[in-house]
């Protein structure tokens, strides 16, 4: 069943913007305050699931790699293939199977997310200095100590990285979720052009689009200072 955003927006499919149609209006804001909220909390809600997601199953696929080099080839090449189908054709693909909810959004964005993910936690794996790794084993650390201690803290820069443009790249896509009725924001813009293109609607949303990307993108970056504090003193 599409969202209630989707619903709206088919409902207004014949409003007709008016003579001046501009770009931006406050008349539609005041009007369609709640539409615009519960489109972003869509958007925000599919985003936020699909990267996390998206990060509980890569980084363990990145360790693995790390771990079995002769496992490497398969994993980046099979999301990488994944990553190379088109968002509209994968979408259509997965609907006939999962229906037309939510989840058929959430499994593109995973897929989609995978990939960014697992090389740039792979990346920083492979970046954790050897005499490091060497001491630690000296030390007496197991693989798990070794990993959760020394290597996976280590490779934080890579894996935040990862995360960063994960999110705003998932950010984009989720508007292509309008093609089974679940594209939060994407929703509206989509909806504005069906409407005798009005342009103010498109301009809200996509402007909405836009400032939850920087949102979150400045989220991560704050969360990657407060989890990696040896990085302010290292800029400093």
């Amino acid at each position: 069943m599409p969202s209630k955003v989707s619903a709206f927006v088919s409902a207004g499919a014949a409003y007709d913007p008016g003579p001046g149609n501009p770009w931006f209006s406050w008349d539609y804001l005041r009007q369609n305050y709640g539409t615009l909220l519960a489109a972003l909390r869509e958007h925000l809600l599919l985003t936020l699931v699909a990267v996390a997601v998206a990060a509980l199953l890569a980084i363990p696929l990145a360790v693995l790699a790390h771990r079995f080099g002769r496992l490497t080839g398969t994993i980046l090449g099979v999301t990488g293939v994944l990553y190379t189908i088109p968002s509209l054709a994968l979408f259509a693909f997965l609907a006939p199977f999962t229906g037309i909810q939510p989840v058929t959004v959430l499994i593109g964005l995973v897929l989609y997310a995978l990939i960014t993910i697992i090389r740039n936690t792979l990346t920083g794996l492979r970046q954790v200095p050897a005499e490091v790794v060497e001491s630690a084993r000296g030390m007496g650390y197991g693989r798990a100590a070794l990993l959760w201690r020394i290597e996976l803290p280590l490779a934080l820069p890579g894996i935040m990285t990862g995360l960063r443009i994960a999110t705003v790249s998932t950010v984009a896509l989720v508007t292509v979720g309008e093609l089974v009725g679940y594209g939060g924001l994407g929703d509206l813009i989509i909806g504005g052009f069906n409407a005798n293109f009005y342009r103010a609607q498109v301009m809200a949303a996509t402007l909405a689009c836009v400032g939850l990307a920087l949102v979150l993108d400045l989220a991560l970056i704050l969360v990657g200072r407060a989890v990696m504090p040896w990085t302010r003193r290292r800029t400093a």
